[in-house]
């Protein structure tokens, strides 16, 4: 009470001081605390392209926009959500106001890694561009924050324009040094060993060959693959960290060794690859191995198939004669085996095709596959074996996420038999794959089930096996037929019907990619003597055919760079190996249209 009295008397003007100064501090520290705050979202605009962000199936666009001249638009597949997102550095224990501007059915607007509680929002339904807000507050130890948005599974395109973070930044630190002492060690003819010194507070290093990332690593060394035989390669290195890269190191050049005799390095500078009904007819008829014509210079005989998916047992069994009248007799068969191998020409067992599925599920398969697969060979005096694992013998664990390191069974027992194989039978021996593009180009994409789960399994699966074999491999021929819709390396999807489809898939292979998007994880090119394109005969033979026209067109634009349309590819590959076809049969039902049209064009 008598303090009460005591303030009762102060000066009028004393209160009055007071209340002023009470203001112009709250005044003071309001206007400190929206000067902290920024925008700290790098050009959430998409101003500039796709640049500060990381998106499995988006592109930037400049129609429809919100404001400025670009967005953002991704586009989810029926296994991904097609999502876009970047790291930011923000100071822990802060609050932040995420916002951004979405069109189209169900987008999502989020963060992550807040230390908290992880927020996003979203729109059901958004025929215009509707504002999304949120907010969070970072964790005691938070230095960096995911923003991100996305889609839902296979519901169309979505648009993105204006996003924002608004709270204090945190602290970027500086982009360490660029190494020292780069030095290029023992090369082969596909490789190169590198190593450096180690830079004080990076994290990582990255490695640029001729200009161009391949790929970034860890640790201060690392070896470059998918090299072309006695070609002069420069490569630098950059130090990595938080806060961003360092400026390249000084340049190192070496040269790959020439390539090496044997596996199949005595084909023809361009080769001419088909499969030959040796077990079954179907609607093309049997074909005789002797009528094959000389063209070709790879026949594949299809197929030996496995007693049981898992067994590993592979047979080849020839054609009846109840179902191919004219079937020769096994003398007759091998002797011309023997008259295609004295004409230069290569004849191997194709194991797998549509209905043979083989999952070497255990070592005990494995060593089963490897005895069964020579006793074929070595019966009939075989040049070496082709892969054609197709449906389910090949897909990823869920924990098998790095194609550089496998760890499914069916996939490391087949690359272990293979290698065993390669090793019994030397470097004449000839290793060739043909895979769908579901296992090898889908990749770039997808690759087993993902980091979120949900995705096939069976996504990318084959590139593993290439990979580790690819110092092994003769030849890789894609089936660019029997596929969908493939995203290629310009993040646009190409579809069967025209050259575009050939060439962008062949882009991939000889260019390389990283997989699933991921910058760390680029799967190498392959050189382009190991790559023939995979097409089918004639409309009958499969879903994809082309007519010669535009056969030579994705030649011309891979080999010459011209004619490639409004694709652009990485790079001109004159020593691209050739062509493969489903098949002999079918090529010879349509009058050898396709045999003829590859002499015409490789002369």
């Amino acid at each position: 009470m008598e303090r009460s009295r005591r303030l009762a008397r102060r000066p009028l003007v004393t209160l009055l001081t007071a209340a002023a100064l009470a203001a112009s501090g709250m005044t003071a520290l309001s206007s400190a605390a929206r000067a902290a705050d920024a925008d700290l979202a790098a050009n959430g605009g998409f101003e500039s392209g796709l640049d500060g962000w990381t998106c499995t199936a988006g592109k930037a666009v400049t129609s429809p926009v919100r404001s400025g001249t670009g967005a953002l638009e991704a586009t989810p597949a029926g296994a991904d959500n097609a999502r876009c997102a970047q790291t930011v550095a923000v100071k822990p224990d802060s609050q932040y106001t995420l916002t951004g501007h979405v069109r189209g059915t169900y987008v999502y607007l989020g963060a992550s890694g807040t230390g908290t509680t992880d927020v996003s929002t979203w729109a059901q339904s958004a025929p215009d561009w509707q504002r999304l807000s949120t907010t969070f507050r970072t964790g005691p130890s938070t230095t960096r924050v995911t923003i991100y948005t996305h889609g839902w599974y296979g519901t169309g395109a979505y648009h993105a324009d204006d996003i924002s973070l608004t709270g204090p930044g945190g602290e970027t630190g500086q982009p360490p040094a660029p190494p020292a002492g780069l030095t290029a060690g023992s090369a082969t003819s596909s490789s190169v060993a590198l190593s450096w010194s180690p830079v004080p507070g990076a994290t990582g290093y990255a490695v640029y060959r001729d200009g161009t990332k391949v790929r970034t690593v860890t640790g201060t060394s690392t070896t470059v693959t998918g090299l072309a035989p006695s070609t002069a390669y420069a490569f630098q290195v950059t130090a990595l960290n938080d806060a961003g890269e360092s400026a390249r190191s000084a340049t190192v050049t070496a040269t790959t060794a020439e390539q090496p005799d044997g596996g199949g390095s005595d084909l023809p500078a361009h080769a001419l690859v088909g499969y030959l009904h040796a077990s079954f007819a179907n609607g093309s008829g049997y074909t005789r191995l002797a009528d094959v014509p000389d063209s070709w210079d790879v026949i594949d005989l299809a197929f030996g198939e496995p007693t049981s998916v898992t067994s590993g047992d592979i047979r080849f069994e020839r054609c009846p004669v109840t179902e191919c009248p004219n079937v020769e007799s096994d003398a007759e068969f091998k002797a011309a085996i023997k008259a295609k191998q004295a004409a230069g020409k290569k004849v191997l067992i194709s194991i797998g095709g549509q209905n043979g599925q083989v999952q070497l599920t255990t070592t005990a398969a494995r060593d089963t596959f490897v005895s069964s697969v020579s006793k074929i060979i070595d019966e009939y005096g075989l040049d070496g074996l082709d892969i054609d694992f197709e449906g389910h013998s090949l897909s990823l664990n869920a924990d098998d996420t790095d194609f550089r390191n496998p760890k499914t069974p069916v996939i490391v027992n087949l690359i272990s038999a293979l290698k065993t194989l390669k090793a019994k039978y030397g470097d004449d021996f000839v290793l060739t794959m043909a895979p769908e593009t579901f296992f090898v180009q889908l990749g770039y994409q997808y690759y087993g089930t993902g980091k979120w789960g949900g995705q096939d399994p069976r996504a990318g699966a084959y590139l593993p096996v290439i990979h580790a074999l690819r110092d092994d491999l003769t030849l890789l021929h894609v089936q660019d037929y029997n596929s969908g819709p493939i995203m290629g390396l310009d993040n646009q999807y190409h579809s069967m019907g025209g050259a575009d489809f050939h060439i962008a898939m062949t882009d991939m292979l000889l260019t390389g990619f990283p997989v699933a998007g991921d910058a760390t994880r680029v799967f190498p090119p392959l050189r382009p003597d190991q790559v023939a394109i995979g097409m089918p005969a004639s409309t009958n033979a499969g879903n994809g055919h082309v007519p010669p026209a535009e056969v030579n067109k994705a030649l011309n634009c891979l080999t010459k760079k011209t004619e490639c349309g409004s694709y652009t590819t990485h790079g001109t590959w004159p020593a691209l190996r050739g062509l493969m076809t489903w098949s002999i049969n079918w090529d010879r039902y349509s009058n050898w249209e396709f045999q003829k049209n590859f002499d015409a064009y490789f002369g």
